[in-house]
């Protein structure tokens, strides 16, 4: 039935030529009434048809209810995980990842709180043997998952790592927080590090040496130094290959990290410091640069080389 048909079977009267028309409820509830149809009036008849009417007001006083519990558990969180819990509640991003709070309340609260309280994963590991031993199996945090992007967030925050896109950032983002896609793919530069007959004999020469997470986490030390001994760590590759060129053999052990800290370089580091070496850092006069310095600082504690307000100034 049209419109306008129904219009005129209720009214008892054509519509106006107008094109559109309107109907008050009184009038409706009136006949309704009158007609026997409904003699409790249209309130009875929509409950009879729809169902319950349920207030606007009550039905948003009860989603902000459910949305304030899915954001309970992140509220406990301290440190720069707090930031993190009050970014995702100001953003929308657990709302777009989720749409509902009952949907967003295991995804939060089960998932991804419990995976970053378990973060940074020392040892470094790849994101499946995570996952596996902390959330509902390998693929919880498998590329483009609404929980991979909920940890991946969290995960910026409590490394410091910057923001970035594409598919190698994200890689670089998971490994800051010792979560690797594969143990070989994250390397880190040395120079002058002794431990195996390889490194001895690149010591000998002079040469750059590069190592991998496989070799840093296996059953022996690969890496190792004279203690007590400082490590020079610098950011730049040039750096490091000046020091090989000009002083070969001659030069102190050093670890060149090549942008934000590899999960190689951190467990290196972690393990030279542990073992006694001092660490002394120099990076460039940056923002980038700083957050460099706060990232690796977070990890393992250096003090400055060529990298104080002097120098700067010097520069």
């Amino acid at each position: 039935m049209s419109p306008n048909a129904a219009h005129e079977r209720l009214l008892g009267r054509p519509p106006r030529s107008s094109g559109s028309f309107s109907i008050r409820l009184i009038t409706v509830d009136a006949i309704l009434r009158r007609s026997g149809v409904s003699p409790d009036g249209l309130a009875a008849a929509v409950v009879a048809l729809t169902g319950p009417v349920v207030l606007h007001a009550e039905t948003r006083n009860r989603e902000e209810r459910a949305w304030e519990v899915v954001y309970a558990p992140p509220g406990i969180l301290d440190g720069e995980l707090a930031r993190w819990a009050e970014r995702i509640r100001g953003d929308g991003l657990v709302l777009r990842l989720a749409r509902t709070p009952e949907a967003a309340g295991p995804l939060v609260a089960a998932a991804a709180v419990r995976a970053l309280r378990a973060l940074p994963a020392s040892p470094p590991t790849s994101r499946a043997t995570f996952a596996a031993r902390n959330l509902s199996g390998a693929h919880a945090l498998d590329e483009g998952t609404p929980l991979a992007m909920l940890v991946l967030s969290g995960i910026r925050c409590l490394t410091g790592f910057p923001d970035g896109s594409a598919a190698q950032w994200r890689r670089e983002a998971w490994a800051s927080a010792g979560l690797l896609k594969d143990d070989l793919s994250s390397t880190v530069l040395t120079l002058n590090l002794r431990g195996t007959p390889a490194l001895d004999w690149m010591v000998d020469s002079g040469e750059p040496a590069v190592l991998t997470l496989r070799s840093l986490t296996g059953r022996a030390p690969v890496a190792s130094v004279p203690t007590p001994c400082d490590v020079y760590v610098c950011e730049n590759p040039t750096v490091l290959s000046g020091a090989s060129s000009t002083l070969g053999p001659a030069c102190p052990p050093m670890v060149c990290l090549q942008g934000q800290p590899s999960a190689a370089a951190l467990t290196l580091l972690r393990d030279l410091s542990t073992s006694g070496a001092h660490l002394l850092y120099h990076g460039d006069f940056d923002w980038g640069g700083m957050r460099i310095a706060a990232a690796l600082a977070r990890s393992v504690p250096w003090r400055a080389w060529r990298y104080t307000a002097a120098d700067y100034r010097a520069a």
